[in-house]
């Protein structure tokens, strides 16, 4: 069965003003779209033909092949980065992601500032992370395609993308502008607290 591209789960204009329609037409319709087509012909005739994404994620990324990784990794790590973002996001988390926060950062503006910092000193091309790691929050980063799916003990709560492509069309080259958007109006503490409480 072939890989299709998941639903958004608001409209193309949802985000607005932070991130644009037309940001999200080429991000989500030609760049997500191109990592799902890829992928499709990559795995075409192999056993993870069928297989469930995460699994070709995890096995590609053990077999060491990196075109069928890269293109799975993107595809995932896009659809997990539309969840980590809502309109009217931002804000103070509340529930089980406030407490964790405060017990594991020391505050939300500890969190804010290490977030923030990862994603604007990932080089070139990559994803800044929240990720549950033996039990513990932790904020971490990746490169390119990679994703924290294939470390074992690690569970992703939130991604930001901080490829180009994500921000250029509408900060240009302002990345650390984007960040702070991102993180102020953007994040969806509602998706943190359900892969928490799904953790569990």
């Amino acid at each position: 069965m072939a890989f299709t591209l998941p639903p958004l789960p608001y409209a193309r204009t949802a985000l607005a003003p932070h991130i644009s329609e037309n940001t999200l037409n080429f991000h989500y319709g030609k760049h997500h779209q191109a990592y799902v087509d890829n992928l499709n012909k990559l795995v075409a005739g192999t056993p993870l033909e069928n297989a469930p994404l995460e699994e070709v994620v995890k096995q590609s990324w053990a077999d060491k092949k990196p075109g069928i990784f890269n293109n799975s990794g993107q595809v995932w790590n896009h659809t997990f980065y539309w969840h980590s973002m809502t309109p009217g996001g931002g804000g103070k988390p509340t529930g089980l992601a406030a407490d964790r926060i405060n017990k594991d950062f020391g505050s939300l503006d500890e969190f804010k500032r290490l977030f923030a910092e990862a994603g604007a000193t990932q080089f070139g091309s990559g994803w800044a992370w929240l990720v549950l790691k033996d039990g513990k929050l932790a904020v971490t980063k990746t490169a390119n395609a990679e994703t924290p799916l294939t470390e074992a003990a690690v569970t992703p709560l939130l991604t930001m993308d901080v490829w180009e492509h994500a921000y250029y069309l509408d900060t240009q080259n302002a990345r650390p502008k984007y960040i702070e958007t991102f993180i102020s109006e953007l994040l969806n503490w509602d998706f943190v607290n359900a892969n928490l409480s799904d953790a569990k």
